[in-house]
């Protein structure tokens, strides 16, 4: 049973170092919003959007995730394996924000845009309502790569 439980221990320590590892791969982008400047991981494959911030234990301030789809979509979003309480902007072609919900850690409730888009940026849970951004407010340094 001990020999079970440390190898269970192995295994979880080896996945959280992969998904780090992976993570620091991610090419990032600096966007802007208003006066608020962003450092961005960009997760724009299917592989990277899928893993997106899950297994993490913490995100800075002023950091989040960037995710570029190839086509305006429905594309909705769940918190499964995410430990980090989030805040998500659903942002159209033209770099504005479309809607923004909050995100509780470890659920698997759909958060979708309410038309169609091409990005989607992750920050911590209240990290816009705080800076006072809303619907409608443009996101800069937006890019297709």
């Amino acid at each position: 049973m001990k020999l079970v439980a440390l190898f269970l221990t192995a295994l979880s320590l080896s996945f959280t170092s992969l998904t780090s590892a992976q993570a620091q791969s991610l090419p990032s982008t600096d966007l802007q919003i208003g006066l608020y400047k962003i450092k961005a991981e960009v997760a724009a494959n299917p592989a990277a959007r899928q893993l997106g911030l899950m297994h993490r234990n913490f995100l800075p301030t002023d950091e989040g995730m960037l995710f570029v789809f190839e086509y305006p979509a429905t594309h909705c979003f769940w918190m499964r394996n995410t430990r980090i309480p989030l805040a998500i902007a659903f942002i159209g072609d033209d770099g504005r924000i479309v809607n923004i919900e909050e995100m509780k850690a470890m659920t698997e409730d759909n958060h979708c845009p309410s038309r169609p888009i091409r990005f989607a940026l992750e920050m911590n849970q209240a990290w816009f309502a705080k800076r006072g951004i809303t619907s409608g407010h443009t996101v800069s340094g937006l890019s297709t790569r």
